[in-house]
């Protein structure tokens, strides 16, 4: 059977702020995911899968359920974190990001996975059946027309993605498990709108449309004629491309750590949100740590004003406090006038 090439993520045509969403929470996983709100058609799921495909193979303990980081010490699970103790030897293999997919019709249970409550009670120890969560830890979870996704689920995802950890609890007894991963809902609003109580769990949110420009849809046709006609030979096209990209990611993983931003920039994303009567203090961290992202993506460690107001326009919008009668779009003149204090 002939392998097909995932079609390249940098030969996507337009779309940049989906682009740089995705981007973004897969250098800074605890950005809380992107929801990509759009018309059918507009390379949501091509995008989706084309930022797994780009990025290196990562080292994995082997035989672990969760594909635990070798490298990492604090995120092991309770079994390697018990092996290692023990002094056992931990194998080690590669793996590539893979995109997990959630049905729409996936139950909790499903979801989170399940405790054999029975074999704690009569041998005194736990028996975890891994969902997907578990399958999604360093991956990136997708889950198509989220909007129809039962609430409670989405909620359980949401706080998974928040936390990086998901808890199990059935009857006094517990199971916790690394569940780190990129979280990435797609929705057209025409088949109904989520929760806002849900939608502000967000990090980032973008909407997404087909282009309009007469040269720029030409384009995405050739592309994509290309790429049905010699899918080998079209990745090989943007091969530099892909791996300037990819390294750029890995470069920013590496620099996201020693990023700092100056405490007049955290003043200037507080009087942002209280101009746009956003609530609570969640979109002010969530610009704090995706303006940090940018920088690091960008090869600086200090964020500058810029950062600030590109990582707003990713975050604010779907806060906006919705009054009757009002599409709470944003009044970017606010914002705007705020910068030019600076």
């Amino acid at each position: 059977m002939k392998h097909t090439a995932v079609y390249p993520f940098t030969a996507i045509v337009g779309q940049n702020d989906m682009k740089l969403a995705l981007i973004l929470n897969v250098i800074n996983p605890m950005l809380g995911g992107v929801l990509i709100k759009g018309e059918k058609g507009t390379a949501k799921s091509t995008a989706v899968r084309a930022i797994a495909d780009l990025l290196p193979a990562m080292e994995a303990i082997k035989n672990c359920p969760f594909h635990c980081d070798p490298g990492d010490e604090n995120r092991l699970c309770d079994e390697c974190r018990e092996k290692a103790g023990a002094g056992k030897s931990l194998p080690v293999h590669s793996i590539k990001m893979r995109v997990v997919e959630l049905p729409v019709s996936a139950t909790e249970d499903r979801v989170v996975g399940t405790l054999d409550i029975e074999h704690a009670i009569k041998h005194g120890e736990k028996k975890f059946d891994p969902g997907i969560l578990a399958q999604a830890n360093r991956n990136i979870l997708y889950v198509d027309e989220i909007n129809l996704l039962d609430d409670h689920v989405v909620d359980v995802l949401l706080d998974a993605a928040a936390m990086g950890v998901n808890t199990v609890e059935r009857e006094g007894v517990s199971y916790s498990h690394p569940a780190r991963f990129v979280l990435v809902g797609t929705m057209n609003p025409e088949e109904g709108d989520i929760r806002p109580q849900l939608l502000d769990r967000f990090g980032l949110s973008i909407e997404v449309v087909g282009e309009n420009q007469p040269e720029w849809r030409v384009e995405v046709i050739k592309r994509r004629l290309a790429y049905e006609q010699d899918t080998g030979e079209f990745a090989r096209m943007y091969k530099e491309e892909q791996e300037k990209t990819a390294e750029s990611i890995m470069q920013a993983r590496r620099l996201l750590p020693q990023v700092a931003i100056d405490d007049r920039l955290l003043l200037l994303v507080a009087n942002v949100a209280i101009a746009l009567d956003v609530d609570g203090h969640r979109a002010d961290i969530t610009v704090i740590k995706a303006a940090m992202t940018l920088a690091a993506f960008e090869g600086r460690v200090t964020v500058d004003p810029d950062d600030v107001r590109r990582a707003a326009k990713l975050v604010l919008p779907h806060r906006m406090r919705r009054r009757p009668f009002e599409d709470g779009t944003l009044d970017w003149d606010k914002v705007e006038a705020l910068f030019a204090g600076l």
